[in-house]
């Protein structure tokens, strides 16, 4: 009853007797009905959308999905295409590429109600797919790939947490897009779009028009909708599409916007991950992203620097020879040119939030260099003193790290460290002092004190137990019990 009466709505009430056994002609027919009637009506747009659901959701498969030709893909082509336009984001010509909240309240609605005429059609060709009638599942398996990627591009814009989707919206886009997988016979949406026909090929083919220089801010959604795509594909399969996916994210981290740079360099660094060596050194695009990201590092953008120093770190082994022990001094690198600049952003800055960053950046930095941070020490010493002497917050996550820092570097450098006792022990005893007398959460208080004792104890083996000595003269009337523990536990004999 429901396809009858929704067919002679559209005054075709003829097709009523053909909807158990029709030809291709008569859905196409149809079909071309709702979406010329979709142009045309701006006010009645959202009744066609719900007759069009309901005719989606109550035809059978046999009548939806005849053997399929190029007039019934363009047919169904077309009205998925006019659906998701009902619903698609007003047009942005601001440089800033966003519009108010304001803007987009009418989007949610549309979305909810374009996604059940799509979700309709989606449900329909998933069972259509399964049929054991091979016309009908072949003519669904045809029509899912061509309607794939407009479908997984509309859900995926409007199933994120932004200005345009309400949390029913989005959970229609969530149900559409759950429905798109399950119709192409997918277990997840990474193996929608990289398995065995893949869509992300086609995906990225929708929207490579919408990413371009000129036209990338005219729709706010469309940078979303690209990162979110471009993370869901990893090794081996991204390799393969790195000519797509390459220059859009270069273009979105070269914008005045910080939240712009932050997405695009997201992007980047999830391509240096998943992408081969060979292939990012390939056109030289390695260093072009070496020198994009090293001027990123003159901003005091904190939200900034904390996405561009790992994508940094991880990017430089690709430019840089593995490093070889030979009798050959080691050449500076690209490490040191970053680790120099680093140093020098940290003894200058007094902001904690990028104090934090540095810190947490340059324990990964050290890693990555092992004794390449020698003939840095100098001023990497007085970087960790400096650190160790100002408090940042009741967390005290800076000096945490650069007590972390700080083991790493002995660890690493030792055969050097002993010349640096005298200083590094100095502050190392004053941070003990400064420690028991703040006013720190008692666990807080011990994790710093367990840490500070640690790098003690690894400068007195560097230093071949002289340490030991000179602490056992210090005047335990002066210092807290706390640090007279410490003392204690680093002066107490070791077993042999």
């Amino acid at each position: 009853m429901g396809l009858a009466r929704v067919l002679q709505d559209l005054g075709l009430g003829e097709g009523s007797e053909r909807s158990n056994g029709a030809s291709a002609c008569s859905v196409i027919r149809v079909l071309s009905e709702i979406q010329q009637r979709f142009a045309a009506e701006d006010s009645a747009k959202r009744g066609l959308l719900d007759s069009a659901a309901e005719l989606l959701g109550s035809g059978e498969a046999r009548w939806l999905f005849p053997e399929c030709g190029s007039d019934l893909r363009a047919a169904y082509a077309e009205l998925v295409g006019s659906v998701t336009e009902y619903a698609a984001l007003p047009v942005c010509d601001t440089d800033s590429g966003s519009l108010p909240s304001s803007s987009y309240e009418r989007i949610p609605a549309k979305a909810e109600a374009a996604g059940a005429a799509l979700l309709a059609l989606t449900e329909q060709l998933g069972g259509a797919v399964r049929s054991s009638d091979s016309a009908v599942s072949g003519s669904a398996r045809s029509l899912i790939r061509t309607l794939g990627p407009s479908l997984c591009v509309f859900s995926i814009t409007h199933l994120q947490d932004r200005p345009w989707t309400s949390e029913a919206s989005r959970k229609r886009a969530l149900e559409l897009l759950t429905s798109t997988v399950t119709a192409t016979s997918s277990g997840s949406v990474p193996e929608l779009l990289c398995g065995q026909g893949g869509m992300l090929g086609p995906v990225l083919d929708v929207l490579r028009p919408e990413l371009t220089k000129e036209n990338w801010k005219r729709n706010e959604a469309m940078k979303h909708v690209f990162s979110w795509v471009l993370v869901q594909v990893g090794r081996p399969w991204l390799a393969d599409y790195l000519d797509k996916v390459f220059p859009p994210s270069l273009l979105i981290s070269d914008d005045y916007r910080t939240e712009n740079k932050v997405l695009g360099v997201h992007c980047l660094h999830h391509i240096v991950l998943n992408v081969p060596a060979a292939d990012l050194r390939h056109f030289n695009r390695a260093e072009v992203l070496y020198h994009a990201f090293f001027n990123h590092l003159y901003t005091s953008e904190a939200p900034l620097i904390q996405v561009v120093l790992p994508c940094l770190i991880d990017l430089i082994p690709v430019l840089e020879k593995p490093l070889v022990h030979t009798a050959v001094p080691r050449k500076p690198s690209r490490f040191d040119d970053v680790l120099r600049l680093i140093l020098t952003h940290m003894e200058m800055e007094h902001k904690l939030a990028l104090r934090r960053i540095y810190s947490s950046n340059l324990l990964l930095l050290i890693e990555k260099m092992g004794i390449g941070i020698a003939r840095h020490l100098k001023r990497l010493e007085r970087v960790i003193v400096g650190y160790l002497e100002v408090s940042d917050g009741a967390e005290e996550k800076a000096r945490l790290i650069i007590l972390e820092v700080l083991e790493r570097t002995i660890q690493t450098a030792w055969p050097r460290m002993e010349y640096r006792m005298g200083v590094l022990a100095k502050s190392l005893l004053r941070f003990l002092v400064d420690i028991a007398s703040e006013p720190l959460a008692p666990e807080l208080r011990d994790q710093l004190l367990t840490r500070a004792s640690r790098c003690l104890l690894l400068l007195d083996h560097c230093s071949r137990g002289r340490l030991r000595v000179l602490l056992k003269e210090v005047d335990s009337s002066c210092v807290s019990d706390s640090v007279l523990k410490c003392l204690e536990s680093l002066t107490a004999p070791q077993d042999a």
